[in-house]
């Protein structure tokens, strides 16, 4: 072999070395916010067990690498674990902080993270008594974060997924500053990701109360680099998308940067596949 054609190989592996380095850096992460409606027989034909394929269909298509799901009962989080099988997830139930009642969950493709820790505290003012409910709110309201180890870029994270009251003016206000404080203390000077039904709209208390300024957090439906992408609103009643409703969103620490931001209406022959509309962010850790 010449001299040459030597230099040439040295220098093309180099290159790719180089590439390869940068796609790891720069690869994004895709998470999703989904309520995903708990298995109420009730729902006739939007039951569970009619559904259940749209809703894996969902996450799979959109090629999701995170999601964090409300309202979820164990046998559902099962379910999604069989039809998704690169999916592992974490959480507890609310009513007993181990599965009964409904889990604000964490799913994450195993290929591409390790789970590291992970923790669930209630939305009351004893938030390390599972079944607690505070402020007025009818059912125990929950947060569970974990951390995680991206094996792709080796960069760690935390992701907070929740699911505040839907009736408690005060526990939604209360709720929020427990959220923001666990925002703030919790992660250190690691990224962190916020994705949950909050059951408010943007001109409310708790969305002011999370992205105040010098809060570090940003919604990424106003931060995305691309316009979103859908309707505004994230609520349907299983029926036409009802106004002026959107109460579900992912928030990220200020110095990530969103890429693209969507609200998912996928329908199959006019049926959903819950009764809230799916968000999805593409994200990453540089600022912008």
């Amino acid at each position: 072999m010449t001299h040459t054609a030597i230099c040439l190989i040295s220098i093309i592996a180099a290159f790719c070395i180089t590439a390869n380095a940068q796609t790891k850096l720069a690869s994004p992460l895709r998470v999703m916010s989904f309520n995903i409606r708990y298995n109420e027989p009730r729902d006739g034909v939007n039951a569970w067990p009619n559904r259940k394929d749209k809703a894996a269909a969902v996450i799979r298509f959109h090629k999701a690498d995170l999601v964090g799901v409300q309202e979820a009962l164990v046998g559902q989080l099962r379910d999604l674990e069989v039809m998704l099988p690169d999916f592992a997830w974490c959480g507890v139930g609310r009513d007993d902080g181990k599965e009964k009642g409904e889990f604000s969950a964490i799913l994450y493709r195993k290929s591409r993270f390790k789970l590291l820790e992970t923790k669930t505290s209630w939305l009351s003012e004893t938030p390390l008594s599972p079944g607690s409910k505070g402020w007025g709110a009818n059912f125990p309201r929950i947060v569970t974060w974990a951390r995680f180890r991206d094996n792709l870029t080796k960069k760690t994270f935390l992701l907070f997924n929740t699911h505040f009251d839907h009736e408690s003016v005060r526990s939604r206000d209360e709720s929020a500053q427990i959220l923001l404080k666990q925002a703030q203390e919790i992660p250190g000077k690691l990224p962190f990701i916020i994705t949950g039904d909050f059951n408010t709209v943007e001109d409310s208390e708790p969305y002011r109360i999370l992205t105040a300024q010098g809060n570090r957090i940003k919604d990424s439906g106003h931060s995305s680099l691309n316009p979103n992408f859908g309707p505004t609103s994230t609520f349907n009643a299983f029926g036409p998308l009802k106004p002026k409703q959107k109460i579900d969103y992912i928030f990220v620490r200020e110095d990530m940067t969103v890429l693209e931001h969507g609200v998912l209406a996928d329908q199959w022959d006019g049926l959903w596949a819950s009764d809230h509309l799916p968000v999805l962010a593409e994200v990453t850790f540089g600022g912008k």
